[in-house]
């Protein structure tokens, strides 16, 4: 059936967690995705869930996490926001995800030729999606300073920033990486290819 259970997710670890999600990336590369009914796993996973990783993406249609990650219902917390920003909401969702509900990782994954990223680069002006743009600002700025000017340059410095935001406004989450209870790591996935490059995770 693959679906991920509490033995399953008790029985890995945090860096296991990131070599399964990087596993599943190599079956989506080489389209060899796990059969899964999915009817079976509505009724399955109707009582309880045991995700064992929580992945914050863009909302972009071409970067849906369960299809990157060949992840099935239940397996993963999907959070999706343009320029994959992080703000008190996810914060609080990155929490519950893992000190409440038991997700063992946490994976900020931005992609290439991102429109947000773009829209921010051209100071783009536009109702409620200037405070989001706000927020990516710092990595172009940061950009600028070190000569790089390509978007996806942008976008890359921008989930490390994003990283450090989660560990530097989150002291439920620095103490879990602390103890290793989970793991914090961030990626870029190529549009291009399908491919995610996964940063080396983070340190508290």
């Amino acid at each position: 059936m693959y679906t991920h259970t509490k033995e399953f997710r008790e029985s890995v670890t945090p860096n296991q967690v990131i070599d399964l999600l990087k596993d599943g990336n190599q079956r989506f590369l080489k389209n060899m995705k796990r059969h899964r009914d999915n009817l079976q796993l509505v009724n399955d996973t109707k009582d309880e869930q045991h995700p064992i990783a929580v992945i914050l993406s863009c909302i972009d249609s071409r970067t849906a996490a369960e299809l990157i990650f060949d992840q099935g219902l239940g397996d993963i917390f999907s959070i999706r926001i343009a320029g994959n920003v992080v703000n008190e909401d996810i914060l609080g969702s990155m929490e519950f995800a893992c000190k409440v509900a038991g997700a063992k990782a946490i994976v900020i994954l931005g992609h290439t030729n991102c429109g947000a990223i773009k829209g921010a680069c051209q100071d783009v002006h536009l109702g409620h999606l200037n405070g989001l743009i706000s927020k990516i600002k710092p990595a172009i700025l940061e950009c600028k300073a070190q000569d790089k000017t390509e978007v996806d340059q942008v976008a890359e410095t921008h989930v490390h920033r994003m990283v450090n935001e989660v560990l530097g406004r989150s002291s439920i989450l620095k103490q879990m990486i602390q103890q290793n209870e989970i793991a914090l790591v961030g990626g870029m996935y190529s549009l291009e290819t399908g491919e995610v490059k996964f940063f080396e995770p983070t340190q508290a």
